[in-house]
């Protein structure tokens, strides 16, 4: 398969690669955003690693090659302290782009943003949403996980090989799969005494926002 194909043609997210059917704000970003000509190839993937050419017809995509597939990537986790507002956005966009293959949106004991099931329910809908375009522009075919609202024990019960991101931790040195990002007001004593080990993302203070994308370099650069 075309490398070059995969690296520069638009690229989008569709349900079936046996049927493939482009969603209403897909096709809308294709053809008025993007300007995608009639019959130019785009690429289409399924989001779980498989994904062919295909071309974009008044009525929709025709498949124009194969498939083919890719391995999945090495787990890179990064789980990070709900961030107020529309920093939450961000930080989700990014994190995809960089490569990450498990986003948690942490609850944290000194966290201020608080999530009830509903509007979790609500905000993981439309993070995922975030998530998709994201991996699209950044031609991604495997979709991040995206989970919301498990505490640090949680996550240390799932992945006991985490880290906390930390300013009096060690330098990065790798490699992590999972690394814990705690509030602007920082990890609690009970939090802390979870896990032991800590690395440090910069030499300053960072927010929220920019501790989750230096975390994501870090998950996402090992081997």
């Amino acid at each position: 398969m075309n490398p070059v194909l995969r690296s520069s043609a638009a690229h989008v997210f569709v349900e079936s690669l046996e049927d493939p059917r482009l969603q209403p704000a897909d096709e809308h970003h294709l053809r008025r955003v993007l300007r995608v000509r009639h019959d130019q190839t785009v690429t289409v993937s399924d989001g779980a690693g498989h994904w062919m050419p295909a071309h974009l017809l008044a009525g929709g995509l025709e498949r124009a090659g194969e498939r083919a597939g890719e391995p999945p990537l090495p787990p890179a986790r990064v789980a990070v302290a709900i961030p107020k507002g529309e920093r939450v956005d961000l930080v989700v966009q990014k994190l995809t782009e960089l490569g990450v293959t498990e986003i948690i949106l942490a609850a944290t004991d000194r966290g201020v943003v608080r999530w009830d099931a509903e509007r979790a329910g609500r905000q993981t809908q439309r993070l995922t949403t975030i998530a998709r375009a994201a991996a699209s522009q950044s031609r991604r075919v495997w979709l991040p996980a995206l989970r919301v609202g498990w505490d640090v024990a949680g996550i240390l019960a799932r992945y006991p090989d985490a880290w906390l991101a930390d300013p009096d931790g060690e330098t990065p040195s790798g490699p992590y799969s999972c690394v814990i990002v705690g509030p602007e007001g920082g990890f609690s004593d009970r939090e802390r005494a979870l896990v032991p080990r800590r690395v440090r993302l910069a030499r300053h203070i960072l927010r929220v926002e920019t501790a989750a994308i230096a975390a994501a370099v870090c998950v996402a650069a090992a081997p």
